[in-house]
């Protein structure tokens, strides 16, 4: 096949996909499928970057001029990523109330920013007692230099970074404020391109492949030939996550893939695990194992994601490792596992509702409610009733769902007595477990429930 620029390997690339995705399975792609309204013009690109007192990175410029603008979709979305590119100009007040204020700005965001970065960036607006106008003006500080180009659905955007260092970048953010995250394209149009690589099948990219040879949503060999020759390992890492977005991979990729785990260590070797376990359980099982004395919740997570049917092959290693089970999120992967075996976890789950954390106390009523036997851990139950923390007695109300012991009345008429008023949500739930009784959190009060 003739080398083709970008704009043209686009356009070709967006016929291929809405021809391999004839039944728009794709998310997003059955609201805006695949249509592209016309291109604009240069003067209006002018005159919005005159009006708004910016300058649009090129790669942008060079979709709008080239391959086209708007489109059918949700917010007359064309043709992209989720839910489709907004149309230019539109949805520019999707993060901050003024954008001629703010868009002009710096972008403060960056690719890899700690933790402890964006907790300062975005400590004024998280006060609950922030007024809407300081809370306008704390979202333009914060979204400051970004411009929205797609929904992703819910509170999620894709970004184009428009000022700064990294102009030019797209950047995944959360108007709920979760930590943005930037992608690895540097422009654009390579983010534009790999969406359209990554829909597009395996076979039919073999049978082009040179027109695949250019990102990393390419041929599982394109993805091994970057890998071997990159000197940066985020540029492996990347390559890495490339075939995780794959639907499968040859016995000889996965092979290669494996000598690559025994070779390697930290970041890249715990990737490594993670694509053998998706596309070969059997093979990743023993690195599994090995890995789990370094991180159980990996491992929970690797098992959940890509293989929760073989659960119960890890019931005996999560009893001997309960005592390194510490932290609420290594915790509720635990959960979600042995929710997936189908067996009686209630023995492994039953001592966390004494842990001192509060929220692996509420995961732990969650879970034991989520047994068919629950009524078998009643004496759990009952602690959690008389538990010094309202979440904690909320989830244990809702995890008595479909227990109708008269032993519980007893507790209940405590609650009853204690809560005068609602507190978060305890006394609808409590009453929801009261109306099989024939009572309510005030009729209780004046029942006698020795009898």
């Amino acid at each position: 096949m003739e080398e083709l620029n970008q704009i043209e390997r686009i356009k070709y690339k967006l016929i291929i996909a809405k021809e391999a995705d004839k039944d728009l399975k794709v998310f997003g792609a059955e609201s805006h499928q695949y249509f592209l309204g016309t291109v604009i013009s240069n003067d209006q690109i002018l005159n919005f970057e005159n009006e708004y007192n910016i300058e649009l990175p090129e790669a942008y410029k060079t979709f709008l001029l080239h391959i086209g603008n708007g489109g059918i979709s949700y917010q007359d979305s064309a043709a992209g990523p989720c839910y489709g590119i907004f149309p230019f100009g539109k949805n520019l007040n999707e993060f901050i109330e003024d954008p001629k204020q703010f868009l002009k700005e710096d972008c403060k965001l960056y690719p890899k920013m700690s933790a402890e970065f964006w907790a300062e960036l975005i400590e004024n607006i998280e006060n609950d007692t922030v007024s809407d106008e300081d809370f306008d003006i704390e979202s333009g500080k914060i979204f400051s230099g970004i411009l929205p180009v797609s929904s992703q659905g819910c509170t999620y955007y894709s970004a184009l970074v428009l000022n700064g260092e990294f102009k030019g970048r797209i950047v995944n953010v959360d108007i709920d404020r979760q930590k943005p995250y930037f992608v690895s394209e540097l422009n654009f149009l390579d983010w534009y391109e790999r969406w359209l690589d990554e829909i597009i099948p395996d076979d039919l990219k073999e049978n082009n492949e040179k027109l695949f040879s250019y990102t990393l949503g390419g041929t599982p060999n394109y993805i091994l030939e970057i890998y071997f020759s990159a000197k940066n390992e985020e540029i492996k890492k990347e390559c890495l996550y490339a075939f995780l977005k794959k639907e499968k991979l040859n016995s000889e990729t996965i092979d290669i893939l494996e000598g690559q785990y025994k070779l390697n260590s930290g970041e890249i070797r715990k990737i490594l695990l993670q694509v053998l376990t998706r596309f070969d359980y059997r093979k990743a099982f023993p690195y599994l194992v090995e890995f789990a004395k370094e991180s159980l919740l990996e491992v929970f997570q690797f098992i959940f994601w890509y293989a929760k049917d073989k659960s119960s092959d890890w019931l005996e290693i999560i009893k001997a490792n309960v005592d390194r089970i510490i932290d609420e999120k290594t915790f509720v992967f635990c959960t979600y596992l042995l929710d997936e075996t189908n067996l009686d976890y209630g023995d492994i789950v039953v001592q966390f509702t004494s842990n001192e954390n509060e929220s692996i106390r509420i995961s732990a009523y969650y879970s034991l409610g989520k047994l068919k036997n629950k009524a078998d851990y009643l004496d759990a139950f009952v602690k959690g009733l008389g538990d010094n923390s309202n979440r904690v007695v909320h989830a244990v109300l809702q995890a008595l769902d479909g227990v109708e012991d008269h032993k519980l009345l007893k507790y209940y008429k405590q609650i009853a007595e204690k809560y005068v008023v609602e507190e978060d949500y305890i006394l609808v739930n409590l009453n929801h477990r009261l109306k099989p009784f024939g009572l309510t959190n005030t009729t209780i009060k004046a029942i006698n429930v020795g009898n």
